[in-house]
């Protein structure tokens, strides 16, 4: 079994990506939306961190997580927030695509990919770069034309401090 090692910077500012199992969009659904926020706040009870940016897509969800000081375990969040949510989902009678025997044996459903993608933020370019990534998802996604029509995404939230108005095209 491969070993995947994972930066661990105390009170880090981390990039996450979480995908669904086979790509499924299964958080087209405003169930699965509510869900989602229930199983954040859940977590956030638990271990406190702060979601700095976020987007919502149909199969896969981007995030912009800053840990408190000397806190390294965004992992555990992750895998708190996808038991949560994978929980209250099969509340809502949500299908989930039959599993294989690996997964049967290691008690999962079909929600989430097993792994998830994680990047250390390492200096305020590379932290507006990935703010920028998430931002236009829907747009790269072909969802919509213009990040500010996405309403599952922290963009308008962004705009409405002033903070991205480099990013606002001018006419």
């Amino acid at each position: 079994m491969p070993i995947y090692r994972r930066a661990r910077v105390p009170g880090g500012t981390y990039f996450l990506t979480i995908v669904t199992y086979r790509r499924r969009p299964i958080l087209a659904d405003a169930g699965a939306l509510d869900c989602l926020r229930l199983a954040l706040k859940q977590v956030m009870r638990e271990a406190p961190f702060e979601i700095l940016a976020a987007v919502v897509l149909p199969d896969h969800i981007h995030f912009l997580w800053n840990l408190p000081r000397g806190d390294v375990d965004y992992s555990r969040r992750v895998g708190r927030m996808k038991v949560h949510f994978t929980r209250s989902m099969s509340g809502t009678g949500c299908r989930t695509s039959s599993t294989n025997r690996s997964r049967r044996e290691h008690r999962e459903r079909a929600v989430w990919q097993r792994r998830f993608w994680e990047h250390t933020i390492e200096d305020e370019e590379d932290f507006e770069r990935h703010l920028d990534y998430i931002h236009y998802n829907p747009v790269k996604h072909d969802l919509v034309s213009c990040p500010h029509l996405w309403p599952y995404s922290s963009f308008i939230r962004w705009v409405r401090t002033g903070a991205m108005c480099h990013l606002i095209p001018i006419s």
